[in-house]
């Protein structure tokens, strides 16, 4: 059983920055799989923002490239998703996934509000 958090969400004014964090219950190095995905409107499905893999293969969706950046600490056990020049459809509920072994495992959600 993997438990993660994530924390860091906030209101933030377009153009500005936040970091998310994803701190696991467990080795993240032993996670096949990580990432962080984001669901913009009750109703809607969660869409990939950012992952890596444990070769260190990491995937971006297009609307955040050149933006965010997704990164790990494997001491702290946590992984981080930094958010610059952040537009207001970046607004969403941001969650943390985990995979080890052939089980997924999702944090509770943390909301980031882009707005003036």
């Amino acid at each position: 059983q993997v438990q993660l958090v994530e924390s860091g969400g906030g209101l933030v004014q377009p153009g500005g920055s936040l970091r998310l964090s994803c701190a696991a219950s467990g080795s993240i190095s032993s996670m096949s799989y990580m990432g962080w995905y984001r669901r913009q409107a009750p109703g809607k499905q969660r869409e990939l923002v950012a992952t890596f893999t444990i070769t260190g293969n990491t995937n971006y969706a297009d609307s955040v490239k050149g933006r965010f950046t997704i990164s790990r600490d494997n001491a702290k056990n946590t992984v981080y998703l930094q958010m610059n020049s952040l537009k207001p459809e970046d607004t969403a509920v941001y969650y943390c996934k985990a995979t080890l072994s052939i089980l997924n495992y999702w944090g509770q959600g943390t909301q980031v509000t882009v707005s003036s």
